[in-house]
């Protein structure tokens, strides 16, 4: 057998054993895939794209079917142990972690199952690269996507799912037409709006906490070939949030984001940056799009709708090869209300200098009007409109004061948030209150 695979569990000495185990050891499950306790996979599974903290789980299972999340479901429960899943492992907080606990990698279950001009049904462990692939090779788009496509539909399903198009079309969570899901008694329910729709709520940005999802029907639209986009840049914030906020509402753009650029004299100015999709022969109206968004710096550029959405893969394929990519990110994702925005973003960023954002980190800050979003898992302020302030910072390697720096003032920011009305996204449920290992 294998170094690591391991057939039974000792309920006494709460640990798993291999193929030697002791006489009052119970059994495993019979399994499709393996349950793992190997070196490489804790170790895998005790880290994340944040590199923040380092949780160890007792094993890991990597599931080949739906009847292996559903059959250690019901062993985890019949022995009162936690179970996480994960796929990509992008969170940036243990979020996908398992203290003493096991960790389900669903990266197996990627298939697609079906598509139609109006909706696509995938497993979890999918990336959304796959399943854009797929729906443009019919014609069609899955309505809202992160601005990274290498994260699993699972993932972003059980956190809600932000980006550009938000403004128009809600959360990805807002935009699943059924999902398959198995609850912590290893039952495999189908819900949706009309079918056990409790249980549809309870897991759409329900970090796994209320059942895994193993099964997405998720809505396509009609895809566009190609992209203008355009950047804009601003040296006032409250020029720069008054654009955005119309733009927000009156929904000009097929995309709007934006960053604050942090400049090397040490002052920040702020880029608008949206998008209209178009096929051709029709063509975007420069004019039209861009009468009221006076400023004296615009860059326009033209590219077909894959590269747009898959614009970032270049960069995470540098990042990867020359090392950063490998480094610790702790990542601050805010929802900030309209009433106190210019507030918050003028003081958190008065905090953050070249040090404290490091050399590839980048702060987002883009609205999206309250009512698009649906999703009641995710927890929003009561503005009409609310901002994503997300500080995605980069730390450098071996490094503990300068990370340290930088956590401490995501809590001063997130607490400046709280009390204004605003709310954490991408919170971790899970490993709250406990102590992170640093990397």
């Amino acid at each position: 057998m294998p170094d690591g695979i391991v057939t039974h569990f000792d309920p006494e000495q709460r640990s798993f054993l291999d193929g030697h185990p002791r006489p009052d050891a119970v059994p495993l499950p019979q399994l499709e895939g393996v349950l793992s306790t190997s070196e490489a996979d804790l170790a895998w599974a005790a880290e994340d794209f944040g590199r923040v903290v380092r949780h160890r789980p007792m094993a890991v299972m990597h599931a080949a079917s739906r009847h292996d999340v559903a059959a250690i479901q019901r062993f985890a429960r019949a022995h009162n142990l936690t179970v996480v899943p994960r796929a990509q492992g992008h969170s940036t907080n243990g979020q996908a972690q398992a203290p003493g606990g096991i960790v389900l990698d669903l990266n197996q279950l990627e298939t697609i199952h079906h598509i139609a001009d109006d909706r696509i049904v995938v497993d979890a462990g999918a990336t959304w690269s796959k399943v854009v692939t797929a729906a443009l090779a019919r014609g069609a788009t899955p309505p809202v996507l992160t601005d990274y496509l290498e994260l699993s539909v699972g993932g972003t399903l059980s956190v809600g799912g932000l980006g550009g198009a938000s403004h128009q079309h809600g959360a990805q969570t807002d935009n699943v037409l059924e999902l398959e899901v198995v609850t912590s008694d290893g039952t495999l329910h189908k819900c949706s709006p009309t079918v056990d729709p409790d249980l549809f709520d309870a897991v759409r940005g329900g970090y796994g906490e209320h059942g895994v999802i193993v099964q997405a029907t998720l809505r396509l639209i009609p895809a566009p070939t190609h992209t203008r986009t355009y950047r804009l840049r601003y040296r006032r914030l409250t020029d720069f949030l008054a654009m955005q906020r119309s733009l927000a509402v009156e929904q000009r753009f097929d995309y709007l984001e934006g960053q604050a650029k942090l400049e090397d004299d040490g002052n920040w100015t702020f880029v608008l940056e949206v998008a209209h999709f178009f096929t051709p022969p029709a063509q975007p109206d420069d004019t039209l799009l861009l009468a009221g968004l006076a400023t004296a710096e615009i860059e326009v550029s033209d590219t077909t709708y894959w590269d747009f959405l898959n614009r970032i893969a270049d960069d995470v394929a540098l990042l990867r090869r020359i090392g950063p990519w490998q480094d610790p990110h702790p990542w601050n994702n805010l929802l900030v209300p309209d009433n106190a925005v210019e507030e918050i973003v003028t003081e958190t960023l008065s905090e953050v200098d070249h040090e404290a954002l490091g050399d590839t980190g980048l702060v987002l800050l883009y609205p999206i009007p309250r009512v698009r979003l649906r999703t009641p898992q995710l927890a929003l302020p009561a503005t009409p409109v609310i901002f994503l302030l997300a500080v995605l910072r980069t730390a450098p390697p071996n490094s503990p004061d300068i990370l340290n720096r930088m956590i401490e003032h995501n809590l001063r920011a997130q607490a400046l948030v709280t009390a204004s009305g605003g709310t954490v996204y991408l919170r971790s449920p899970r490993t709250a209150g406990t102590t992170p290992t640093l990397l």
